[in-house]
């Protein structure tokens, strides 16, 4: 070895040791900005009461539920002129709740719905249009036959017909055992018949990724992992219409919280604030977060009852 060469090697064990031996605990001490309106306004048909919550932003590493904003004027008025009144719930500060009679549910799809706040001084709006979701046709189930290392897994998948015109996006909800999986890595969503927009996938059903991203992965106390479902479990899919300002929105939210850290945080994408669609009517006024959908829901559920409801194969 060359004198060159063993000052290359020794800097590269020392740079490799100094690495191993650094475990320096970091406790950043971010300055707190001053706290914002923070809106959670996804509306949908479903026939039950409909939830605007009204809250204020809080410090990063602030772990607590954001604090409510009381006293609000809540509204939405559809293209129609009809308005639906949200009023504060005595129960919980900052929800503001909007309650069916009858029969009837929020909204109409194709109609374009306005969303209007009045809080602590300010006013504040957001525009969104209702789409319509195709009905889910059914679900099935088969089994992948594990091997040495892994176990037989039985996977779960929909069927549904995205509709002819193009420009349909949905997010698509999975309750497993009646418990919703809203883990970062289960936000599934679609644009039309596929994941993203600019493909020629309107009018057909919706491809096999998108069916099958209904199955929660996880593993074991040694590491194993586990199967989505077994026999007893049962599932159901929901599908809800998004605009297309919502499905990117989600996506958004899907970057920045779905991060697994480690080395590959050295690639990903930086954090960054999401978008909104809520805004202050004065160009000058406090600024806000949050995003306000209207959605059409489809479902179906099911249960594995036993081995004999899985799929045949020719």
């Amino acid at each position: 070895m060359n004198k060159s060469s063993l000052h290359i090697y020794l800097l590269v064990a020392a740079l490799m040791i100094s690495l191993l031996a650094c475990e320096t605990v970091i406790d950043p001490r971010l300055e707190e900005a001053e706290p914002i309106l923070a809106v959670d306004a996804w509306i949908t048909n479903k026939p039950e009461p409909q939830v605007i919550k009204v809250m204020k932003t809080q410090p990063y590493f602030d772990n607590s539920i954001p604090p409510g904003v009381s006293g609000a004027q809540v509204t939405v008025t559809d293209s129609n002129g009809k308005v639906y009144v949200f009023t504060e719930d005595p129960v919980g500060s900052g929800n503001y709740v909007w309650v069916p009679q009858g029969n009837e549910v929020f909204g109409e799809s194709g109609l374009t719905y306005t969303l209007a706040i009045e809080a602590e001084g300010e006013s504040y709006t957001a525009t969104t249009l209702m789409g319509s979701v195709p009905p889910v046709d059914s679900i099935t189930f088969r089994m992948e036959e594990g091997g040495q290392f892994i176990t037989d897994l039985y996977l779960a998948e929909f069927w549904a017909l995205d509709p002819p015109e193009p420009g349909n996006t949905y997010w698509i909800k999975t309750y497993k055992n009646g418990q919703l999986l809203n883990k970062p890595s289960e936000i599934l969503l679609a644009y039309d018949a596929s994941f993203t927009r600019g493909g020629a996938f309107s009018g057909i059903i919706f491809i096999a990724p998108i069916r099958t991203g209904i199955n929660p992965f996880d593993e074991d106390s040694n590491g194993e992992l586990l199967s989505p479902y077994a026999v007893g479990d049962s599932v159901y899919v929901e599908l809800n219409s998004l605009s297309e300002a919502s499905f990117d929105f989600l996506n958004q939210v899907i970057v920045q919280t779905d991060r697994p850290g480690g080395f590959s945080e050295l690639f990903a994408t930086p954090l960054a604030n999401v978008s909104t669609n809520i805004f202050n009517t004065n160009p000058n006024g406090k600024r806000a977060v949050g995003f306000f959908n209207v959605a059409s829901v489809s479902g179906l559920g099911r249960k594995f009852n036993s081995l004999d409801d899985l799929s045949k194969t020719d």
